[in-house]
């Protein structure tokens, strides 16, 4: 008696259940097909670096630390190709990242935090590299968030150092050209920790 019973009861569990995974189904699919599922993931993942949980390991001890290559090209918005020999004698925050990218989208408030923080000071340079195909596209992101910092589009680099194809991935770099930082993935940099990493960095 009691399984006959239980019958249309199942059914309307398993109803309910298709109807609450065909509406979980559809919200993904027009998120994705909208193009705004990077920005939900990215939001997302912006909540777990607020824990301060994701952080980028800072060390500094010379013995260990690699050297970095003048050869990684980059270009402004007016197509001027650059390269990091330019920026010799500063610290580097450098940040390879695209505005397809969730963690790139998640951590860049921290970058823009950070920067915000060291950008008139000449001991210190910031270069965001963007991997997009369109450097518009690059741009109209930073534009919509109303970041003004400086982005470049990515042209060529030296492959034996720089060999992260992770995005982001961010390189820290001495002003006597020593790789103090590689991060790849994404972080928190807007901390008392990274800050106080590159203060020190430029007092050497």
């Amino acid at each position: 008696m009691n399984d006959r019973s239980d019958k249309p009861e199942k059914k309307k569990t398993t109803r309910r259940s298709l109807i609450e995974w065909g509406v979980i189904a559809a919200v993904l699919l027009t998120l994705y097909f909208t193009g705004y599922h990077t920005q939900v993931i990215g939001t997302m993942q912006r909540g777990m670096l607020a824990t301060g949980l994701i952080t980028p390991s800072l060390s500094i001890d010379y013995d260990e630390m690699r050297d970095a290559s003048s050869e990684f090209y980059f270009a402004d918005s007016d197509y001027r190709i650059q390269s990091l020999a330019q920026f010799e004698g500063k610290v580097v925050f450098l940040n390879v990242w695209a505005s397809w990218c969730p963690p790139c989208i998640a951590e860049m408030p921290s970058i823009a935090n950070l920067y915000d923080e060291f950008k008139d000071r000449d001991e210190f340079a910031f270069l965001l590299v963007s991997m997009d195909e369109d450097f518009a596209d690059a741009e109209r992101f930073m534009q919509s968030r109303s970041m003004d910092m400086p982005i470049y589009h990515f042209r060529n680099r030296d492959r034996t150092v720089y060999t992260s194809d992770l995005l982001p991935t961010t390189y820290v770099i001495t002003p006597d050209g020593k790789i103090a930082m590689e991060k790849a993935g994404m972080a928190k940099y807007d901390t008392r920790a990274f800050k106080e990493f590159l203060e020190e960095l430029a007092a050497r």
